[in-house]
């Protein structure tokens, strides 16, 4: 049996690092949507430009996508999210893209797991600018912005359920759905500063953000739109991979999934492009069953 002389060891171990880094990886190349005013006009139009974001410095966060809700359709549509989320949180993670569950409220469920003392450890990192907490503003998604966004373009204040017989609202959820798989370099957290040490320690700075719901969760979470923005971070929306809490019979009137495609213009003005999972899974963009809309 040959041995490698000693420099041969010790040279292909010192490039190891270089191996593993991902250096290499082709970037993710996306298609990243804004809103932008016409010229001399009230209007706003959609602007595409393409993106080539590194893997290893991007994270999804998957924003409240629990095992239930207390809207009976709400629960039914998130069912629908689950499979086309997880699939692209397996091509997300197979390209090295670091993976953080974000089930609010919940994260005790997970609480000896090791993706959640993954971010329990993390070491702390000071933020550019103060974190907005859940404690500040009271109820998560009412934090805004109103010299920067105004009001939303729905009326939510009924809370958004359009089941014919209103749900009661309670606390239905205890996990995140089973059906979005945790892989074990995974990263569990509801929390702001968490979520912040967690990106500053792999040194990331891009963040897809999917899941429920946007005109609450996903705008105000601690974790989510709004806060990543306020830190620096380029973010962008999936935008076929999420939902709103809106019921048609308020203001403006329009159809359920019209109303949740007026709150995906209304970040795309205001606070970061979106993109659709096709980008990544190069699959058809998501649809919703009910979703009468290009059928």
């Amino acid at each position: 049996m040959h041995r490698l002389p000693a420099f041969l060891c010790a040279l292909i171990v010192a490039m190891l690092p270089l191996t593993l880094s991902g250096a290499d990886d082709p970037p993710l190349q996306l298609t990243l949507r804004t809103r932008v005013k016409a010229p001399g006009q009230d209007v706003y139009q959609a602007v595409e430009k393409k993106a080539a974001w590194n893997p290893r410095k991007t994270a999804l966060i998957i924003c409240d996508m629990w095992d239930d809700h207390w809207c009976k359709s709400a629960a039914l549509r998130c069912g629908e999210l689950t499979g086309p989320i997880n699939a692209l949180v397996k091509t997300a993670r197979g390209r090295g893209v670091f993976i953080i569950h974000a089930p609010s409220s919940v994260t005790a469920f997970y609480k000896d797991a090791p993706q959640r003392q993954r971010a329990l450890k993390a070491p702390f990192a000071a933020t550019p600018v103060p974190l907005v907490t859940e404690e500040r503003w009271g109820t998560a998604w009412y934090w805004t912005d109103a010299r920067r966004e105004g009001v939303l373009p729905i009326d939510d204040s009924d809370m958004g359920c359009d089941c014919k017989t209103k749900c009661k609202i309670r606390e239905a959820w205890s996990r995140q759905t089973p059906g979005i798989e945790i892989a074990p370099d995974d990263a569990i957290t509801d929390n702001g500063q968490e979520t912040w040490n967690l990106l500053a320690e792999r040194g990331i700075d891009h963040v897809l953000i999917c899941g429920v719901h946007l005109n609450m969760c996903v705008l105000g979470r601690p974790f989510a739109i709004r806060q990543m923005v306020k830190l620096g971070k380029q973010v962008a929306l999936v935008r076929d991979l999420t939902d709103t809490m809106y019921n048609p019979e308020r203001p403006p009137g329009v159809q359920h999934f019209a109303g949740t495609d007026l709150v995906v213009e209304h970040v795309e003005k205001y606070w970061c492009p979106s993109i659709v999972s096709t980008d990544l899974t190069g699959k058809p963009a998501f649809r919703f069953k009910d979703d009468p809309r290009g059928k």
